[in-house]
């Protein structure tokens, strides 16, 4: 006898509920130990299996580092008007900052699809939130 996770009727066998059709053996989420920067360059197909806890944390992770990359790079462009500054340079920093605007928003296109919207401010407050609601389900 397998229980549906979803609406928890009895099923015989097979690979869905015979009440909701869902999956019974759906690949749900789990928390990671540790949430690192470079996670944030996986596919969508990776990110979208990391539990929303995780994401806020990656998103959190990804809008630090693109603030650095917006300030190191609008520095660099103030300081090209001083110095000669090399164009390789500017416009690394320049990439960047695209990249790492990119990869916010597809991981903030993942938490809208779960969460409705995306979180305007991601602080202690709300992570401690979330995370006492998780440990008690």
């Amino acid at each position: 006898m397998i229980i549906c996770c979803y609406c928890g009727s009895e099923n015989v066998l097979g690979n869905e509920c015979d009440f909701c059709k869902a999956p019974l053996d759906p690949a749900r989420p789990k928390l990671k130990e540790l949430v690192y920067l470079e996670l944030a360059q996986r596919s969508f197909k990776d990110l979208v299996l990391f539990h929303t806890y995780d994401l806020l944390l990656l998103l959190r992770l990804v809008r630090e580092e693109r603030s650095k990359a917006y300030n190191l790079m609008r520095s660099l462009q103030k300081g090209s008007d001083l110095i000669e500054m090399d164009s390789d340079t500017i416009s690394f920093a320049e990439s960047e900052y695209r990249a790492y605007t990119a990869r916010m928003k597809l991981i903030e296109g993942i938490l809208i699809d779960r969460m409705g919207y995306k979180p305007k401010r991601i602080d202690d407050k709300l992570l401690e939130s979330l995370k006492a609601k998780i440990e008690n389900e």
